[in-house]
């Protein structure tokens, strides 16, 4: 968050006058005087001083849902200086996405400042719904969708069962619905190597409530006070 925008949210005075405030050398940040207008904070790390009395900020969290591209990084900084999900999102605050999804995948992603909802969303015991269409190669067999519904073991790990659904067959790959309630490294493309229809593509729709419906590609959009308060009830 830039300085002048903390000042104005803390109540101290309008953003214009903040600015003006900053460039006097009357605000801090953590003992230092700043006088660089645009300069970023972190709300929840940093310590802000006007005229030496110590500011509290009351935290307002952000909500975003995005539809990632391919060969975009499902992390707020890359030590390569790749391209993030962060970047598609013009936004002064701190947001970081809420899991991950593979480079070569694209997709329903959302993103917060709001760590305790992130935590929870993530935790492995809420088994959130994530509906994901995958191409695959080939037809699936019955007896391998079987065990894929009924849950294998990958990396040590015993899943969940799963929902999958043959939404079109060609006469070299398939299309496929598929919910799983987990969000385990590469989860659906190690489940159709498992029983040898290896994913060509994969996008996730939906995360719990919420959908990606008619977002475009690398477009984003924040989610509605109903769908906020739909994932905090998860």
């Amino acid at each position: 968050m830039r300085l002048q925008k903390y000042l104005a949210h803390a109540g101290v005075a309008s953003r214009r006058t903040s600015e003006e405030l900053i460039l006097n050398g009357r605000v801090k940040v953590n003992g230092e005087v700043v006088t660089e207008l645009g300069y970023k904070v972190d709300p929840l790390k940093d310590k802000v001083y006007f005229d030496d009395k110590k500011l509290k900020l009351v935290i307002e969290y952000t909500y975003v849902m995005i539809n990632k591209p391919i060969g975009i990084v499902s992390t707020a900084k890359d030590e390569k200086n790749r391209k993030t999900v962060v970047d598609l999102v013009p936004n002064d605050e701190r947001i970081y996405p809420i899991g991950r999804l593979d480079i070569d995948t694209t997709g329903l992603l959302i993103l917060t400042n709001d760590g305790e909802l992130a935590n929870k969303l993530m935790h492995p015991r809420k088994e959130i719904d994530k509906v994901y269409i995958a191409t695959v190669e080939g037809t699936p067999s019955k007896s391998g969708l079987d065990k894929l519904r009924n849950g294998i073991t990958i990396d040590g790990y015993k899943l969940s069962k799963s929902e999958i659904k043959i939404l079109k067959s060609y006469e070299s790959d398939s299309i496929v619905r598929v919910t799983i309630h987990e969000g385990r490294n590469r989860q659906v493309k190690k489940m159709f190597e498992r029983i040898g229809n290896p994913v060509k593509k994969l996008k996730r729709i939906s995360f719990g409530p919420i959908e990606l419906a008619n977002l475009e590609i690398g477009a984003y959009r924040y989610l509605t006070n109903e769908e906020i308060k739909e994932l905090k009830s998860l």
